[in-house]
């Protein structure tokens, strides 16, 4: 067995992993019916049988306006039985388990969660694309108890840790952003307005984790384009959060909307996208991006660590436990993160491509993953379950191609 920190005990909060690595909140597209499958427990338990320290169940929408996809979560009563056989199942494997909760705003539409969407302000989102609401006052009050309540739900399913999504262009973002929020209330104009309803959430979300759970929120260190939050107030959100008492920070950027790759990193592979698209129902869509694709969503460069950088004038900003993600393939590359004064790494396309990857980086069978960051599982899951294209029989040959020149490029 390999020697190093990655293998190594790390406390969040209350909460004991038995290793470093957790496979981060990336959407699976596996919970049909917005309930837990099958397909969901089967990858989840893979992947703490795989070695991971603590496994995150992907995006669970604290009310039904919050959801964006059907293959989403939506926290309710009726699925506590079937997300506790989940994580009874990741404890029996010795990992620890969590979910990411939060509300997708904007992104959305009426058929998917039933009505107007609702954000941090009026207009109209190409994402969809549809007209969106700003939120009233009073519905901004029962959605902090929404995320009370999907908490209290998580810990009747088991769940060891609780992940609140306040970046990417999400709910709690869109009222971070001076892009998205253009509020004239308590709520919108400086940013100690815009940071409000992230305060509220955050409170309450404490009071309902008490003293078992662990309590983790996804931000941003930047939007990823201009008019959109930079770095400077970024910072002050981490404080702000290192102040409420929140037990980890995991560091991203990007807004799925507005700059979906500075989240990702690569190309977004838009043959892929298109083929699994159903052109009967969204023949608009696949005509859009197969068209215009290239220019709504630009190539970043990708390259192993890509948040490292940015991440380090956070860990200097506070003292708290971080959590680093962002293109992590190497045991090499996670050893340096760790060197720098991180306390926990975050992990997905290394996860999609082989489960059993932190077990073959211990036991020195791999130093690294074999994911070629041709981002495959990135283009289906906005219509299917996320999975790599190793694990796809009968690959049409245009994908293939696409795959094959995608690798090169980033090899």
């Amino acid at each position: 067995m390999i020697e190093s920190p990655v293998f190594t005990p790390v406390k969040i909060g209350p909460v004991t992993l038995r290793n470093r690595v957790i496979r981060s909140a990336a959407f699976e597209n596996m919970a049909y019916g917005n309930s837990p499958s099958q397909d969901l427990y089967d990858y989840h338990v893979a992947v703490a049988r795989g070695g991971v320290g603590m496994t995150t169940l992907a995006y669970a929408s604290v009310n039904r306006s919050g959801l964006s996809f059907d293959g989403q979560l939506w926290m309710r009563e009726e699925i506590v039985p079937g997300l506790k056989r989940i994580t009874d199942a990741v404890h029996a494997q010795g990992a620890k388990c969590s979910i990411q909760l939060g509300h997708c705003g904007n992104m959305t539409h009426r058929a998917t969660c039933g009505c107007t969407p609702v954000g941090a302000s009026s207009g109209f989102n190409i994402y969809s694309p549809t007209f969106v609401r700003g939120l009233k006052i009073s519905e901004i009050d029962a959605l902090v108890a929404d995320f009370g309540h999907a908490v209290d739900l998580a810990r009747k399913a088991g769940f060891d840790c609780v992940e609140i999504h306040a970046g990417h262009g999400y709910l709690i973002s869109q009222f971070l952003s001076p892009y998205t929020n253009h509020r004239h209330d308590e709520y919108g104009g400086s940013l100690q307005n815009r940071m409000r309803l992230m305060q509220r959430v955050i409170g309450c979300v404490l009071e309902h984790a008490g003293n078992d759970m662990g309590v983790i929120v996804k931000m941003n260190m930047h939007d990823g384009f201009r008019g959109g939050m930079q770095r400077e107030e970024c910072l002050e959100v981490a404080r702000e959060l290192e102040r409420l008492g929140v037990h980890a920070l995991v560091l991203s950027a990007g807004f799925v909307s507005k700059a979906p790759m500075e989240v990702m990193r690569g190309a977004m592979p838009l043959k892929t996208m298109a083929h699994y698209i159903n052109p009967w129902k969204f023949w608009w869509l696949k005509a859009l991006v197969l068209g215009f694709g290239r220019w709504l969503i630009p190539t970043v460069p990708y390259k192993e660590g890509y948040f490292l950088e940015d991440a380090l004038q956070f860990r200097q900003a506070v003292k708290m436990p971080l959590i680093y993600v962002g293109g992590l393939t190497s045991l090499a590359k996670m050893e340096e993160v760790l060197d720098k004064g991180f306390q926990g790494l975050q992990v997905a396309r290394a996860l999609v491509h082989d489960t059993n990857f932190v077990n073959r980086l211990r036991s020195g069978e791999e130093s690294c993953s074999g994911c070629g960051h041709s981002n495959y599982c990135i283009g289906r899951m906005y219509t299917l379950e996320m999975k790599c294209h190793h694990c796809v029989q009968k690959l049409p040959v245009q994908l293939e191609r696409e795959v094959e020149k995608a690798e090169s490029r980033w090899k």
